[in-house]
């Protein structure tokens, strides 16, 4: 592949990454807002599920974008939601975490 081709893919990327920059961001807010209510003690079924698929599709377009820990991350995040939580502290602090982490590695993407 040549330096334009290469040049190009780069761009089509880049704007692809810029379409779904918010669905992403979103996501990571419904993982955020599920760990803060499970450490709160106030996780529904529902948001626990939502939190789940939310981790689920973060998992795999990460990995298109090339980050391939927050892939791993998303997955783990998967796992634990796919679990069951009861209200765990350190599942709670563990997910608070990987939430931060995943809003850290999308904003300072380059």
């Amino acid at each position: 592949m040549g330096d334009a081709q290469v040049s190009l893919l780069a761009e089509a990327i880049n704007r692809l990454w810029a379409k779904y920059l918010p669905q992403m961001e979103e996501r990571v807010e419904t993982l955020q807002n599920a760990a803060e209510n499970l450490a709160n003690g106030t996780l529904t079924t529902k948001e626990q599920k939502l939190a789940g698929a939310d981790a689920h599709k973060l998992a795999g377009v990460l990995g298109t974008f090339g980050l391939k820990e927050g892939t791993e991350l998303a997955r783990e995040a998967e796992g634990l939601y796919g679990s069951s939580l009861d209200a765990d502290p350190a599942a709670a602090s563990r997910l608070r975490v990987i939430a931060e982490e995943l809003r850290s590695m999308i904003a300072n993407r380059n």
